[in-house]
């Protein structure tokens, strides 16, 4: 596993867009269906936008109507840590990026089978990268 990747809030802010900062270093939600991988269909990688930990693969996501990006499963799970969330006076399920502690959005028990779970996550933690044929 790779070293843990810490930066100070300075270097995060050059880094980032302003919506990236807000989501994965504030704990932010981007608006439902604004995200620019929400309805993305193409063959794929999706990677931690802060430091490039592939975190999910494109033949996991699916549409939950959710207004986010939805996988029932992360490629590896030892890429995503998952922390009790009691913000905003709900219990949830929070995910991170195990590499950098990105915030990356939250798990819920309501995913499609096999798992039965739904990494709900926001596009602005994400970057995509098509799979090369071949």
């Amino acid at each position: 596993m790779a070293d843990k990747i810490v930066k100070s809030e300075g270097e995060w802010r050059q880094a980032l867009t302003d919506e990236q900062y807000h989501v994965t270093r504030e704990k932010g939600t981007e608006p439902a269906f604004t995200g620019e991988l929400c309805n993305n269909k193409v063959d794929g990688v999706y990677r931690c936008v802060c430091c490039g930990n592939e975190l999910f693969d494109s033949e996991c996501k699916y549409d939950s109507r959710s207004g986010w990006p939805s996988f029932w499963q992360p490629k590896d799970p030892d890429k995503v840590v998952e922390e009790r969330d009691s913000s905003h006076g709900m219990q949830r399920t929070e995910a991170l990026c195990r590499q950098c502690d990105a915030h990356l959005g939250h798990v819920f028990p309501d995913g499609p089978q096999p798992t039965g779970l739904r990494y709900c996550m926001n596009s602005a933690a994400l970057k995509f990268e098509p799979r090369e044929d071949g």
